[in-house]
């Protein structure tokens, strides 16, 4: 398994790409993105918070790759019940303690 250093480099290098392939500068995506230029620089170095990244996926129109990285998973009806803990399904027929059992009418 590649090392998460590794990882980073290769997401900032692909960020770095798509950059170059819409012929955008860092100090344009840095606009479109509302960050600087040096964390444009540093996402492109693997260096980088998620939130920054997200937002430059954002402003490339790249935040549709990010369903393909991290697919939802749905919750199977088993899982969801356990999940759920149980419900009630009829009354305990208990009284209180403050019923003293004749009604006020």
């Amino acid at each position: 398994m590649e090392s998460v250093k590794v990882l980073s480099q290769m997401l900032g290098e692909r960020l770095k790409q798509a950059r170059l392939n819409q012929d955008v500068t860092q100090a344009q995506l840095a606009d479109l993105a509302g960050v600087s230029r040096r964390s444009v620089l540093n996402a492109e170095k693997g260096k980088t918070q998620l939130e920054t990244f997200v937002a430059l996926l954002v402003a490339l129109g790249l935040s549709d790759n990010l369903q393909q990285m991290i697919p939802s998973t749905n919750i199977s009806p088993l899982q969801l019940a356990k999940l759920q803990g149980k419900h009630r399904q009829r009354a305990s027929g208990k009284q209180n303690p403050d019923d003293t059992g004749s009604s006020s009418w």
